[in-house]
């Protein structure tokens, strides 16, 4: 394990922000991760993943821990199911795409999601109907202070939209080391419910897709709306979709009558963050190198060179001016660090 000092962090998160960590050091096993925290444990420390869920607004005056564990295995599996466990640092994609070349169901709808497995559960990341929660059985994950491994099962870890424990009661203290899923083996529960995938098929005069069509319509999808963090930096969906009380959106939907929304519940709607954004006048809008993208307004850009404190900026002007709009707050998903 090599410990680097004011070390660069442009290249470790998927916006391309230039900020430093005051050290740096990447982990490729649970032994070694047990080492540095034991070895630095008075001292402040800062967990990184895949980097992209997150805007970096200032350099890191910490040891930054890059979780880069590896492997993945089949654990055990019966006639319908199977359990596959990964380890924290493989890119999610590469994932996805290895249960859907092994013909396991489950994850198809959120193929080309930015980042790492071990932050999965962290978000209760989800795509095109389909959450991390439908499929996650247990994790493991390293105590910061105590260095002990804990198990915490799909129903310890209180699942919301992009929520989970690890956003709450247990922020800070836990790094997640590797991740079970249940996935099908047969009898696949093929979700293509959201109106963008339906249309993706029936463009391909597909009627009954596989999971690998399944997977290729959300490919081909995001390509077209998001643009690709090598390319242009960004971080996904920067802001939630927000979730109303039907009450209050009624009041809401009187004054705009256009307003795109989905019924979750009896009691709630969700509004689309994208649509509001774009409504706003902010779709394509360029402020120096920081800006919000030209084909989809949830996501926030970097052109080259802006800082974070720039991209910060625009979100801020983005959540005041779709408030002052409309009277909803959009909140953001990624981690302001």
């Amino acid at each position: 394990m090599e410990i680097q000092s004011n070390f660069s962090l442009k290249n470790y998160n998927t916006f391309g922000i230039e900020a430093k960590a005051k050290q740096f050091v990447a982990i490729h096993s649970v032994d070694e991760l047990k080492t540095i925290l034991e070895k630095y444990k008075n001292e402040k420390k800062f967990i990184l993943g895949g980097g992209s869920n997150m805007l970096l607004t200032k350099d890191i005056d910490a040891l930054v821990i890059h979780i880069d564990l590896k492997g993945k295995k089949i654990i055990k599996e019966d006639e319908d199911s199977v359990w596959v466990e990964s380890q924290a640092g493989e890119t999610w994609h590469d994932f996805v795409l290895y249960t859907i070349e092994n013909n396991f169901g489950g994850l198809e709808n959120m193929s080309l999601i930015p980042g790492n497995v071990g932050t999965t559960p962290v978000q209760n990341i989800g795509a095109y109907g389909t959450e991390i929660k439908d499929t996650f059985v247990s994790c493991e994950a390293i105590n910061i202070n105590s260095q002990e491994i804990k198990t915490f099962i799909n129903a310890e870890c209180n699942f919301g939209y992009r929520e989970s424990i690890f956003k709450n009661e247990v922020k800070d203290q836990y790094i997640i080391t590797s991740v079970i899923y249940k996935l099908t083996k047969r009898n696949h529960k093929i979700n293509t419910s959201y109106g963008d995938i339906t249309a993706e098929l029936t463009k391909n005069n597909i009627t009954t897709p596989t999971l690998k069509e399944v997977s290729n319509a959300v490919i081909a999808i995001r390509q077209s709306k998001l643009p690709d963090p090598k390319e242009l930096g960004n971080s996904g969906s920067f802001f939630k979709n927000p979730i109303l009380l039907k009450s209050d959106f009624e009041k809401i939907h009187q004054k705009f009558p256009e307003m795109k929304y989905y019924e979750i519940s009896a009691t709630e709607v969700k509004v689309p963050a994208g649509w509001l954004i774009e409504q706003a006048g902010f779709k394509g809008k360029r402020f120096g190198d920081a800006g919000v993208h030209k084909n989809q307004a949830l996501v926030l850009v970097n052109y080259g060179n802006a800082t974070g404190q720039e991209i910060l900026a625009v979100s801020r002007d983005v959540q005041k001016t779709v408030f002052e709009t409309f009277g909803i707050h959009i909140e953001a998903e990624v981690n302001v660090i």
